[in-house]
């Protein structure tokens, strides 16, 4: 079996810490890199869910892409949301491992996977770290033929995990889309740019009403957009980091994906 920093040593190619932003904390959480592993939990968010997930399913790794402890941090006692799920982690033999901006920027990374989900071409970075260069911020690709709106906008529903909030989509139903811009995670602070682009559509999550509102009324060659919640555009990448490992580690390491939906929104309530 390998050790747990064999398989660090594999995502990290893939994902490499130096993309990670300033801000950011990526890297091992919590447990011995010495330890073997022979079976990995992939999953956004390192919540109870995906931990009870990863119990049952006798994980000694759980990787995912959102960080336990971004902010400073001065304990973890036992009696905290955090610091109960590092006690209960230690205690299983269970470590956390998380790639978070170092794999929203990476070549191929969590924006590939959206984009590889929906059945785009990927083209280039939406935002890249430097001219030309293939590591940066979202993906722009297109189509393989140009599709109405609404066509784009329940190709995309069909093909990612079901929500309580859905996906929705702003601007003309008959307009066709075959070029895209898309980018895991929230995403409106990019929206100038998918402009800029002269994209058709702008894919992404946690759209927020009056930059969505005034990218709409700024002018009607915009971009469409299409707004998903922060789980279902970064669930993708699960089973892209999970093949990476299956590979690097056939015939000794389990890879799973993790089939717990963590998205906070739960109920969705209609007039009657």
């Amino acid at each position: 079996m390998p050790a747990l920093a064999e398989i660090i040593a594999v995502l990290e190619r893939s994902y490499p810490p130096r993309l990670a932003e300033s801000w950011d904390a990526v890297g091992l959480v919590c447990g011995d890199p010495a330890e073997e592993v022979r079976r990995v939990l992939f999953c956004v968010d390192p919540v109870e869910a995906t931990l009870a997930e990863a119990e049952e399913s006798g994980a000694q790794l759980i990787v995912a892409h959102h960080p336990l402890l971004l902010r400073g941090v001065h304990g973890v006692p036992a009696d905290t949301a955090k610091g109960s799920l590092v006690h209960r982690m230690i205690r299983g033999g269970i470590a956390l491992y998380c790639a978070h901006t170092n794999a929203d920027s990476a070549d191929p990374g969590v924006s590939d996977a959206l984009a590889q989900a929906i059945g785009l071409e990927v083209d280039r970075p939406l935002d890249p770290h430097e001219p030309g260069g293939a590591t940066g911020i979202g993906r722009i690709g297109h189509l393989p033929a140009a599709e109405p709106f609404a066509q784009f906008v329940q190709r995309i529903a069909d093909a990612l995990p079901v929500t309580v909030p859905g996906v929705l989509g702003a601007g003309d139903p008959d307009r066709l889309i075959r070029t895209v811009a898309v980018s895991g995670g929230a995403g409106d602070s990019y929206l100038a740019k998918a402009t800029a682009e002269g994209v058709d559509a702008y894919v992404t999550a946690d759209l927020r009403h009056h930059p969505a509102g005034e990218h709409l009324a700024a002018a009607a060659t915009v971009p469409a957009l299409v707004g998903l919640t922060h789980w279902a555009s970064e669930w993708p990448w699960c089973g892209q980091a999970s093949a990476l490992v299956g590979a690097a580690f056939a015939g000794t390491v389990e890879a799973h994906v993790s089939t717990r939906c963590t998205d906070p929104w739960t109920i969705r309530a209609t007039a009657q």
